[in-house]
Order: C-alpha cells, then structure tokens, then sequence
C-alpha cells in the first residue's frame, strides 16, 4: 500500500490558524503604532496650549505679541528681544509676523522645552520656521501658533482666530484619526480642521481632500491614499 504524502486537513487547518495570528498581530501592531502617533500629536497639542495659557496669565500679554521693551526686564536671560512692528505690536494677539518670536518668548519664559532663536517681526507675512527657532512634529513640518485666516473653514474666511498648526508633512490618514479623536472628523467644521495653505501644506482634490475643491462643504479627508504632505489646524 503507498504511503499517503501532503497534508492532512488538521495540519492544514493549523497552519491557516497560525497565518490567520501572525497576520492580525501586524495589523493590531501597526493600529497601535498610529494610535501611539495620534496620541504624540494631540499631547504635543495640549502641551502648547498650557504653555501660552501659561505666558498669557503670568505676563498679560501673548507670547511673541510683548514689545522688546518689556521682555528684555521680564523673561529671564539678557538681551531679550520682543516685538517692533508699530500696527501689530502689542495689539493682544499674534500676527502672523510675530510667529519665531513665540517660541523664543516661551522657552525663555520657561514654558516650553528647547532653546529657540528669537527674530523680531519683519514684514505682514508668517516668517519661514527653521530647526533653529520653532518646534516640529515627529514628521519634520512646523508649528506654528498664529492669529490667521488658515483654518480649513467650508466658506470665505475673513476674520482671523488664534489656531495652532500642526505642521505639514503628516500622513492624510493621520490627520484624519487626530481629527475624530478630538473634534468631529470633518476637515472643514469644528475646532479641528485641514491645514489649507501653510507648511507645505497645499490640499486639493485627489490629495489631502476629496469630494470638493479646498474650503467648500463636501470636502473629505482623502484617507484612503498613502499621502504625506498634510497638516492639521487646532482652533484655540
């Protein structure tokens, strides 16, 4: 009688079971790892608000927003400099050409860890963020604390709110997991939303959004694509 050869069913069934584990720990494993992210990101988020919250009670003005005149005898350290530009200094928020010197104030002040560069407001424009003077997301984009109209709303804006920007260079899926953790998951309404023109950051459709062109209702986060140049923006 010839000996039967290949396999059993029962081994066959097993080696299925086994697949069937490995396969589901890489998913569970990879779902923890962007959990993990989403989380670094929404703490690094909450860490930032505490920190200005924390200038503006201490010092009663915005960080970025104190004329060098006053920071130079209030935050710690010699020789520090504030804000110069007649139509926005000390104005009670932080123009957009204020946003290196933030960060410079609060890690002076103590607020934030690191040791950042200050470079006094020039111009109207957000002044382009270095290693050197902001603070990054794990991705490398910049953040960046800011009085603008770059918040990802579904209409025209034209007045400017205090937002907090993510930094670019994230993964859309991300973006969107961070939104569902700590608003409603839509890029364009809530107190999370899409990072529209900032930080190379520059979504359109078929990019970091779908369903409908940038800053109209309809648009979608374009989640199920491998893109890594977006960003997000947390209204204050």
């Amino acid at each position: 009688m010839r000996k039967q050869l290949g396999f059993t069913l029962v081994e066959i069934a097993i080696v299925l079971f086994i697949v069937g584990l490995l396969l589901g720990g890489v998913l569970k494993g990879q779902e923890l790892i962007r959990a993990a992210r989403v989380n670094n990101i929404a703490a690094q988020l909450d860490e930032v608000k505490v920190a200005y919250l924390g200038f503006l009670d201490r010092y009663r003005t915005y960080p970025g927003d104190m004329p060098t005149a006053q920071a130079a005898v209030q935050i710690p350290g010699t020789g520090s400099v504030g804000c110069a530009a007649a139509s926005t200094c000390a104005n009670g928020r932080i123009d957009p050409n204020e946003n290196i010197l933030v960060w410079y104030h609060l890690s002076r002040a103590g607020f934030v860890s690191g040791s950042y560069t200050g470079i006094t407001d020039a111009g109207a424009a957000i002044q382009t963020p270095t290693s050197a003077d902001s603070p990054s997301n794990r991705y490398g984009g910049f953040l960046v604390l800011v009085n603008d109209n770059d918040y990802g709303d579904t209409n025209a804006v034209t007045k400017p709110v205090l937002n907090l920007k993510t930094g670019g260079l994230m993964p859309v899926a991300l973006i969107a997991e961070l939104d569902r953790k700590l608003d409603d998951g839509q890029p364009g309404t809530g107190s999370f939303r899409i990072g529209i023109a900032y930080g190379g950051v520059n979504p359109a459709v078929g990019a970091c959004l779908t369903g409908a062109a940038n800053n109209n209702p309809g648009m979608l986060y374009n989640a199920s694509q491998n893109i890594e140049a977006c960003g997000g923006v947390a209204i204050q």
